[in-house]
């Protein structure tokens, strides 16, 4: 028997529980992990078993550029936790992609799968790369090197990819096809977010956007907001944003703010999201947009409004510009836009954020949906697609909404409650093995 007791796995000199995924994502996603296991008074085996990922997997792999260069990228790809079915999430192309950013947004995936019901633990995955220097060629190359080296960890039963920054259909069909001429035979659910034709489903490319529309009129609902009157704020202008704009305008809501990475616009009577679409289709970005105000991209967070929906990238709104938030609900469609120090003081504030593992869990809800099709080699048209994320999007804010009520907290605090104490509970039935 060891004398060493909970020392066992320490030694001096030894690296600290955890420092392979040190970044300031994985802080965040972990200064809440911990928060609301005190909340919960978690048993310190479930605090072990479920803070830190269960699986990480970084590789090297060259590619050979249209140049002739072969050049060598670093990819990645987490699983945060085996117990609650196969693992999901997207992988992304971006040049700051870390292992530790990684690791924080599988933790939240399987947070996000938990609280809404969909059978999945979390995972996350990515190359670092600048996706706007490839060719098309290249890209397609980095794509099935990429794949082929997550071949022994991926599999419809084993860990599903789908899109991300960066990443899209063509990605994701090339990552199947590449994993289905390894194994012989094709298998459509392998990624999520594919071209219909190879099994797709209506609806996916348009289900986080629209997930936050639906987690948005039941937020607004909950405080006494209108939102069809509602003056609103959007940073980004991509596939999130700018579904999320077109359905908000199109419920009579006026989109006073928009951005995309190169600047952002405003108007404080309503900004013609059909003029921008047009705009930004027939000139590449927001930049030049007539009959507006132009700002930088992340001042629109400022404009005053009633909802402001950080739907961009991580760590958006910090304690240098939280005091300056002039808004009565904050959506959060992107992962992880507000860093726990901002969080403080929008609650101090009595601004209300709706935490983004319900706010933007449309797309792993929706790609949970594709999967079933595929598994079942059966489609659904796109009115029961959307029924289904209305009907699935609404049972997890009820259960946020009745966890507020209960343990007396902020939304993040109920909803992570809820997810860490059913992913808990999985943990203790199916307890260690061997």
């Amino acid at each position: 028997m060891s004398t060493r007791g909970t020392d066992v796995a320490a030694d001096e000199g030894s690296v600290a529980q955890g420092s392979e995924w040190e970044s300031e994502l994985y802080r965040m996603s972990t200064r809440q992990f911990d928060r609301t296991a005190d909340l919960l008074a978690l048993d310190p085996e479930f605090r072990a078993r479920l803070r830190d990922p269960r699986r990480s997997l970084v590789v090297n792999f060259p590619v050979r550029m249209d140049d002739g260069r072969a050049l060598s990228f670093t990819g990645y790809r987490v699983q945060h936790t085996l117990t609650m079915g196969p693992t999901k999430g997207g992988f992304r192309y971006a040049p700051d992609v870390s292992l530790g950013e990684c690791a924080a947004l599988a933790m939240w995936m399987t947070w996000k799968c938990a609280l809404l019901g969909v059978p999945y633990g979390g995972a996350k995955g990515g190359v670092r790369v600048e996706p706007r220097h490839l060719s098309d060629g290249e890209r397609e190359r980095l794509t099935r090197r990429y794949a082929a080296e997550l071949i022994p960890i991926v599999g419809p039963e084993q860990d599903i990819p789908a899109p991300d920054m960066g990443t899209g259909e063509r990605e994701m069909a090339w990552f199947m096809d590449t994993y289905s001429q390894q194994v012989g035979y094709t298998v459509p659910g392998v990624v999520t977010g594919k071209p219909l034709v190879l099994g797709g489903t209506t609806g996916r490319r348009e289900a986080t956007g629209l997930g936050v529309v639906y987690a948005l009129e039941a937020a607004c609902d909950r405080v006494g907001l209108s939102a069809r009157d509602a003056r609103v704020a959007i940073q980004g202008f991509g596939n999130v944003g700018g579904v999320a704009a077109r359905e908000l305008d199109a419920i009579g809501a006026r989109v006073v703010a928009i951005s995309d990475q190169g600047g952002g616009v405003v108007r404080d009577d309503g900004l013609d999201i059909a003029a921008l679409d047009l705009w930004v289709a027939e000139h590449g970005a927001l930049a030049g947009f007539p009959d507006a105000e132009h700002v930088g991209p992340a001042d629109v967070l400022e404009v005053p409004c009633e909802i402001v929906i950080p739907a961009a990238t991580a760590r958006q709104i910090t304690a240098e510009n939280a005091d300056r938030l002039d808004c009565r609900l904050v959506v959060e469609a992107a992962n992880g836009p507000t860093t726990p120090e901002a969080e403080e003081m929008l609650l101090k504030r009595g601004i209300t954020i709706v935490p983004d593992v319900l706010a933007n869990a449309g797309g792993v809800t929706v790609s949970y949906f594709e999967w079933v099709q595929d598994q079942q080699r059966y489609s659904w048209d796109s009115i029961d697609v959307q029924e289904r994320l209305r009907r699935q999007m609404r049972a997890g804010f009820n259960r946020v909404t009745e966890a507020v009520d209960r343990l007396e907290v902020d939304w993040r605090s109920a909803a992570l409650s809820v997810a860490i104490e059913r992913v808990a509970e999985a943990a203790r039935l199916r307890g260690i093995y061997p």
